[in-house]
């Protein structure tokens, strides 16, 4: 189990940090039934994984539709650690002011790419260039901040934009023993024309107590 998470403990040193991602999925493929709902799809042992990956890094990033649909808090409880900066790409200021995600209690940074006017000044906003958001730039940004370990924590369509734009080191996909039958997604990415041309990355997997099992994907080894 700690060879899944070795990687974040030392960070990158180049221009941009060392990026890990993580989705909970149904044996299906699906993060949410149609009307949203995902929580307790995944066991509490997946959940605390999850809590030890926030803890390993310095800031979790959630785009615009989770912060609305699963109001996170994106903070540590269920292991010991330090709660990771929280990022919101929210370029049209859909999230509510009053969302967890803002809330001040644990003195963690609070930064959102765009967001509303309505936020409260101490919530970090940045501007978005020409309007558009690419991950690369975004990431720039948070090394610039001095962030260098980043979660990628949802939810499908943002880990699928950072994993198509080459822009994840780390891919952590969380597959429980359930099945929704329809829903939302997890990845959603170009396809291949053959099977010989898919990607294969290097790739650990860990059975966790409630049969939850962990694929550990180390995408610079593909």
């Amino acid at each position: 189990m700690d060879a899944a998470i070795a990687p974040l403990v030392k960070a990158r040193t180049e221009d941009k940090p060392l990026v890990v991602a993580q989705l909970g999925q149904s044996l299906d493929g699906r993060i949410a039934t149609p009307t949203g709902s995902s929580r307790g799809i995944n066991g509490p042992a997946a959940m605390t994984h999850l809590h030890r990956l926030r803890a390993l890094v310095d800031a979790v990033v959630v785009g615009a539709g989770t912060a609305r649909t699963d109001n996170p808090r994106l903070t540590v409880r269920h292991c010991q650690g330090q709660s990771p900066a929280r990022v919101v790409i929210d370029p049209r200021g859909t999230v509510c002011p009053f969302a967890q995600v803002w809330s001040p209690e644990d003195g963690a940074r609070r930064i959102v790419f765009g967001g509303s006017s309505a936020l409260d000044a101490s919530v970090e906003r940045l501007p978005i260039p020409g309007g558009m958001l690419e991950p690369a730039w975004i990431l720039r940004t948070l090394h610039g901040m001095g962030f260098s370990r980043v979660l990628v924590e949802g939810g499908g369509t943002t880990v699928s934009k950072f994993l198509a734009a080459d822009q994840l080191d780390l891919l952590h996909v969380l597959v429980a023993p359930v099945v929704l039958g329809s829903g939302l997604t997890g990845l959603s990415l170009p396809g291949v024309v053959n099977v010989a041309e898919a990607a294969r990355p290097a790739t650990a997997v860990h059975v966790f107590d409630g049969c939850d099992v962990l694929f550990a994907c180390d995408l610079r080894q593909v």
